[in-house]
């Protein structure tokens, strides 16, 4: 694909919790050179991106439930609420791990509603921490995200260990193909071109990485 394809893949991610505002403003700054899809960063920033993005096609994502999927539902469900009015444009949040191990599909269910309600019509992409899950867990995450209404299911949250890999990528299309417009996002190790291209061919159809640059270059 030409350079215009690949950076309209990229979700421009900074997540580390180091990460200080002018670290967050350069990044922004770089999506828009390079027309970066969207800029993915913790809550806090929200308001910096907004205002950073503004005027620009580069959207503002914002994570919740970040990094470990266990904050309450009401929790999830308020600090997306807050990120869409403080300027957020996609929702990337962490499923209840844990409770989809216990085999408590109905709390995890719920809780991806009220992340999806409280997104008020804004994609949300679901990061269901492929590193932690068996394949049949990987396959009953994406059907719960795809049933709650979510339109995206995400390989990992990078801070769980895991990497998104080829063959998670094609088990989570494969998942998901029932569902009309629901995509899958590959994140986590994915840093160089040949991973790129490797997780795209697999059918990712957006990339989130902090090695953007790197990767259009």
């Amino acid at each position: 694909p030409s350079p215009p394809s690949i950076s309209q893949t990229i979700d421009h991610t900074l997540l580390r919790p180091s990460a200080t505002l002018s670290e967050i403003s350069a990044i922004c700054t770089e999506a828009i050179t390079h027309n970066f899809r969207s800029v993915c960063t913790n809550p806090l920033y929200t308001p910096l991106v907004s205002s950073a993005l503004t005027g620009t096609p580069v959207l503002v994502c914002t994570v919740t439930g970040f990094p470990l999927g266990a904050t309450s539902a009401a929790s999830k469900a308020f600090e997306t609420s807050t990120a869409v009015s403080q300027g957020a444009q996609e929702i990337d949040t962490v499923l209840a791990v844990g409770l989809l191990k216990s085999g408590d599909y109905a709390s995890v269910f719920l809780d991806l509603c009220g992340v999806v309600e409280a997104a008020q019509g804004r994609d949300v992409k679901v990061i269901i921490e492929t590193g932690l899950l068996t394949d049949e867990e990987k396959v009953y995450a994406c059907l719960i995200a795809a049933e709650a209404g979510a339109k995206w299911v995400k390989t990992c949250t990078g801070f769980s260990g895991g990497k998104a890999t080829v063959e998670d990528v094609g088990l989570m299309k494969r998942a998901v193909e029932g569902y009309a417009g629901v995509k899958v996002k590959a994140s986590g190790g994915v840093r160089t071109l040949e991973e790129w291209r490797g997780v795209v061919e697999a059918g990712a159809e957006r990339v989130g990485t902090s090695s953007g640059l790197g990767i259009v270059k």
